[in-house]
């Protein structure tokens, strides 16, 4: 993971040049086990309900000098009173805790309210306990199926134990976000590409709860994780377009798939025939067999198979409408906005409404605000509509540019299976 993060390992040794007993990390496995430091605390008795009521390690004499300096001290407060109340007593929000040493010794944590300390022996910290967020810097993770992606986070956490937060750790937020970082690879690059798009929910409930097993050392509770994915650098090694589904053909439009099949017929009044071959015997021999597309209203036409490159995307639009249902909108329920680039450098902006009835396409931006803006050329939408492309290689190949949920996104699929389907 260390290689991995840009990371170094330094030599477990390093560790015993410190002075043992010159902090709380006074052994080399305190600084490298978030467990331990429970061990170095086991000097302190703790019960339900309680931070850390009392110390058992100190002795009788030490305890006799600490009764004795904190009588002493108490008595100059009330002999200087009301001179040293501006110095000693302390208005706490609701919000806040105090923690207290007296002469080095850590006390029960004070507040809300007013708090008296002690002039000259009494240091003091105030603890926020409301909810803090910070943000883990995008990172490059490489996944299981030798995709890489840049990532990061958002952190949501508070204080749970006044005491601990001040004594367990130095730096909360530092030595919290380096931990979300770490987690995060580790869970990350252990995951398929698919997975981690798909499964997005799950792998946050994994990191909260590994979260929270290592930070509750240091009193500290997240209550929410939120991965921020910026882009897929690499596409897997393994990846390999879905096949193409192709239904039964249409006689005459043969060299073209189903949904261009439909579209076509919709575009000619829905009427399709085929010219017989004749049967007068005074024929010459070089007239072969014609296949015609006759409109039955309009003089008879021939439509050539290139008629695939000539739908416009008003054209492809106009005819996905044809194939909404109730079933869709109940599958799929979401908005989408299509910004379109012709081959002219000409943008275009249409629109899929699959949230109330049966739906509804056209040209222009939606009534309400889209779940999805999807950004792609003339060419690529005619691709996936035929079944050429799809939505999730659009996105990995960098032809489909996606403002809002992949999830979402990817559901667009089902309507081109639809059409596809019919």
């Amino acid at each position: 993971m260390f290689n991995r993060s840009g990371y170094q390992a330094l030599p477990m040794g390093d560790f015993d040049r410190f002075p043992c007993g010159t902090s709380l990390y006074g052994s080399q496995k305190s600084f490298c086990n978030v467990g331990s430091v429970k061990n170095d605390l086991d000097h302190f008795t703790v019960t339900a309900g309680q931070y850390f009521p009392g110390d058992k390690s100190q002795s009788c004499l030490s305890w006799i000098c600490h009764g004795v300096v904190t009588v002493l001290a108490t008595i100059l407060l009330f002999l200087t009173f009301p001179i040293s109340g501006w110095f000693s007593i302390k208005i706490i929000p609701n919000y806040e805790k105090v923690v207290v040493f007296r002469l080095g010794r850590i006390k029960h944590p004070k507040g809300p309210g007013v708090v008296l300390l002690l002039p000259f022996i009494d240091q003091w910290q105030r603890v926020d306990l409301r909810i803090r967020a910070f943000n883990v810097p995008p990172c490059k993770v490489t996944t299981k199926d030798g995709a890489m992606i840049s990532v990061g986070a958002d952190i949501q956490f508070h204080i749970s134990n006044p005491v601990l937060s001040v004594m367990a750790v130095q730096n909360l937020n530092t030595a919290t976000r380096m931990t979300a970082q770490n987690l995060m690879v580790g869970t990350l690059s252990k995951k398929h590409l698919k997975e981690i798009q798909m499964e997005k929910l799950r792998i946050l409930d994994h990191l909260l709860v590994d979260l929270n097993e290592n930070t509750k050392f240091w009193g500290l509770e997240v209550d929410r994780v939120e991965l921020i994915f910026e882009a897929v650098l690499k596409p897997p090694e393994d990846f390999v377009p879905g096949p193409l589904i192709v239904p039964p053909t249409v006689p005459g439009l043969e060299g073209l798939v189903g949904p261009i099949q439909q579209l076509a017929m919709h575009f000619l009044n829905n009427s399709l025939a085929v010219a017989n071959q004749s049967s007068e015997q005074n024929e010459k021999p070089d007239a072969g067999e014609n296949v015609e597309l006759l409109n039955e209203l309009d003089p008879p036409s021939v439509v050539p198979v290139s008629c695939k490159a000539d739908l416009s995307a008003d054209e492809m639009i106009s005819a996905v409408e044809l194939f909404l249902s109730e079933s869709l909108v109940s599958h799929v329920g979401a908005c989408y906005q299509f910004n379109i680039i012709c081959p002219e450098g000409e943008r275009k902006t249409y629109f899929l409404d699959l949230t109330t009835g049966k739906g509804k396409a056209g040209y222009g931006e939606p009534e309400h605000k889209p779940d999805v803006i999807l950004e792609m050329a003339e060419a690529d939408l005619q691709a996936m509509v035929c079944g050429d492309l799809r939505p999730l290689g659009a996105y990995m190949s960098g032809r489909l540019l996606v403002h809002g949920d992949l999830r979402t996104t990817l559901k667009i699929e089902e309507v081109f299976k639809a059409m596809t389907r019919r």
